[in-house]
């Protein structure tokens, strides 16, 4: 179950990242942060952030349109 959702639908690249950084960096560590995006490239984006991060990408999925991500905050 994620702490907060982050509705990034109909924005590209590089909006999704800069969005969900913004809201990780307001939520305590352990804290999940869903992340609903449209964008096909945020599959790759999501992955190289929480790399690049050293947050969690715990899940992601895709349901229709929407790509579905689950990232919990460690860093």
């Amino acid at each position: 179950m994620a702490d907060e959702t982050l509705d990034a639908k109909g924005l590209n690249c590089p909006l999704p990242i800069l969005k969900a950084k913004k809201a990780l960096t307001g939520m305590e560590n352990g804290q999940i942060l869903e992340v609903l995006s449209t964008d096909p490239g945020s599959v790759a984006d999501f992955g190289a952030f929480c790399r690049t991060t050293g947050n969690d990408l715990i899940e992601h999925d895709k349901d229709g349109e929407v790509y579905r991500f689950l990232i919990k905050r460690i860093a």
